[in-house]
């Protein structure tokens, strides 16, 4: 072996062993299994020994990945490719086919159209925001029933038809700044987090957090809400902790369930502060669990709130007007 490309790690006491690592890399004694790449002005993925489980790439000018590469680390468990120059076609079909064990890929901060195709089933962790995805089709996150974290935001998607269906697995979905119109359909049923800010949404589907009973994170700001838009008790689950439906266009607060603790509605055209759309029935039994309510930048002020909204909201510690 070139004795240039090989390193010679003191893994235990006494035993000297032979660790290939590319030149254009750092392959430190300290982490065995881990090639550094990043911030190094590459234009190209170095090949990978077969003994590394974790490779870092962010940071170069890589443009694309050609086959086989990988092909020696089958045990690669992460692969971090974010800050790069990326492009689907530039990508060989099925590059990350023969990872078996691969749980975290990184590709935000590229210049990607699509996701890369045959992606393996063990994934946990795939981020591509910040590309120029348009859409995502039907068979690309095909058998990813492992995925738990899926990040698309910023991108320009439009619509996700039923390419989430496949996901049983996933607890945060991120498509913030994109064109959606809708809420994806199929959304995952173990969903926990649920990120759609910045998008083009006038309307919910009714009752599409009643079957999702672990959802508790809900965010729809900036989006073009209205009153006729949002189903009746569509937000009146008691699973739901946190909600944002600020910079919108409602008029009206919704039917809120008492178990939310955050709400924020700021930047509406909201006209009154309706008790009952946070308690059904006011007394000493009966009270709404929210801590923070924000609803300054509407058409209401203090003067608007009853005295019965103090028994009401009794726990809330912060009530911006």
């Amino acid at each position: 072996t070139d004795l240039d490309y090989t390193r010679f790690l003191n893994i235990a006491e006494n035993e000297l062993v032979e660790v290939e690592c590319p030149l254009e890399c750092d392959c430190p004694s300290t982490y065995p299994y881990a090639m550094y790449c990043h911030s190094r002005n590459l234009q190209h993925v170095p090949f990978v020994p077969s003994r590394m489980k974790y490779v870092y790439l962010q940071n170069n000018r890589i443009r694309g990945i050609t086959d086989g590469v990988f092909d020696n680390a089958t045990g690669l468990v992460w692969i971090i490719l974010h800050m790069n120059q990326l492009c689907s076609d530039q990508i060989s079909d099925k590059i990350f086919a023969k990872l078996p064990k691969l749980e975290r890929l990184f590709l935000h901060h590229n210049q990607l159209e699509r996701l890369p195709t045959g992606l393996p089933r063990s994934l946990r962790d795939l981020r591509a925001n910040h590309n120029a995805i348009s859409s995502v089709s039907a068979t690309a996150l095909r058998g990813l029933d492992r995925l738990a974290e899926l990040r698309l935001h910023t991108n320009t998607i439009e619509d996700l038809g039923s390419a989430l269906e496949p996901l049983q697995s996933l607890t945060i979905l991120d498509l913030r700044g994109n064109r959606l119109t809708k809420v994806p359909e199929n959304l995952p049923p173990r969903l926990s987090q649920l990120y759609l800010e910045h998008n083009l949404i006038s309307m919910l589907p009714a009752g599409f957090l009643r079957e999702r009973p672990e959802l508790r994170f809900v965010r729809l700001a900036h989006n073009h809400l209205t009153d006729d838009g949002i189903p009746p008790d569509t937000f009146n689950v008691t699973t739901l902790l946190e909600l944002d439906l600020s910079h919108n266009r409602l008029e009206k607060i919704p039917t809120m369930s008492t178990r939310l603790q955050n709400l924020y509605l700021q930047a509406n055209r909201i006209k009154e502060f309706s008790v009952s759309s946070f308690c059904r029935v006011v007394d000493m039994a009966n009270y709404s669990n929210l801590r923070v309510l924000r609803l300054e930048a509407n058409k209401i002020s203090p003067h608007d709130v009853s005295p019965k909204a103090l028994l009401c909201l009794r726990k809330a510690t912060t009530i911006y007007l």
